[in-house]
């Protein structure tokens, strides 16, 4: 999800609170950054997302997607962002709908510090293999235009047993969806019901298990 901090409509608290109205446990907010806008826009969401998670039922993961950055740059941003106190950190994959430099869904699926490849595109079977070695959960995802390519990822990810992830992109409260839009979502994209179930409500859980914060949900 992302916030005025970058291309989103809404501040934080607003996120959070819509969320919170929609009656969802927990959410991840991960604002694009570079090098450009990182040391601002990340302890700025990190102070606010405190406030939320001790003011609030709501808890909110405060996070980063690494965007059109050099492959070459992919693990040294990472790491510093969870140095700077991410709990989690998304890598904007080679979409289709966008000019993303060729390189960057491998460089985030060999990254240590990545959690999350987004809209990995057209992803190989050699880079969806290091993601399931490596720990890094791929993307299935609501948006339109990144996701023409969610059977192709889905495909991939079941035939080398790669873990996914439902996400939003959300940018604006339009995009908001349920935990039935995910599993619909899911099935859509070609999983088996298992599967689907595991990838909106187990696979979320253990992605928080291994983040800085430990919630009850």
């Amino acid at each position: 999800m992302h916030t005025i901090l970058s291309d989103g409509e809404l501040l934080a608290s607003e996120l959070a609170r819509r969320a919170e109205h929609l009656d969802h446990a927990l959410i991840a907010i991960t604002d694009h950054v570079d090098k450009s806008n990182l040391d601002v826009a990340l302890p700025g969401l990190i102070g606010a997302v405190r406030d939320i998670n001790t003011y609030s039922d709501i808890k909110v993961l405060a996070g980063v997607e690494l965007t059109h950055i050099p492959p070459r740059t992919v693990d040294e941003l990472a790491r510093k962002c969870k140095y700077i106190g991410a709990n989690v950190v998304v890598v904007h994959g080679e979409t289709v709908a966008e000019p993303v430099k060729p390189g960057t869904n491998r460089a985030a699926v060999n990254s240590r510090y990545v959690d999350i490849l987004a809209h990995p595109g057209e992803i190989s079977v050699a880079d969806a293999s290091a993601a399931r070695d490596n720990g890094v959960y791929l993307e299935i995802t609501a948006k339109p235009g990144h996701g023409r390519t969610n059977p192709h990822v889905a495909s991939v990810c079941q035939k080398v047993e790669a873990p996914m992830l439902v996400n939003t992109d959300l940018h604006s409260p339009d995009d908001f969806i349920s935990q039935r839009d995910a599993y619909e979502l899911a099935l859509q994209s070609g999983l088996s019901r298992e599967l689907a179930l595991e990838t909106i409500r187990d696979n979320p859980r253990r992605i928080l298990a291994r983040s800085k914060l430990h919630f009850r949900i």
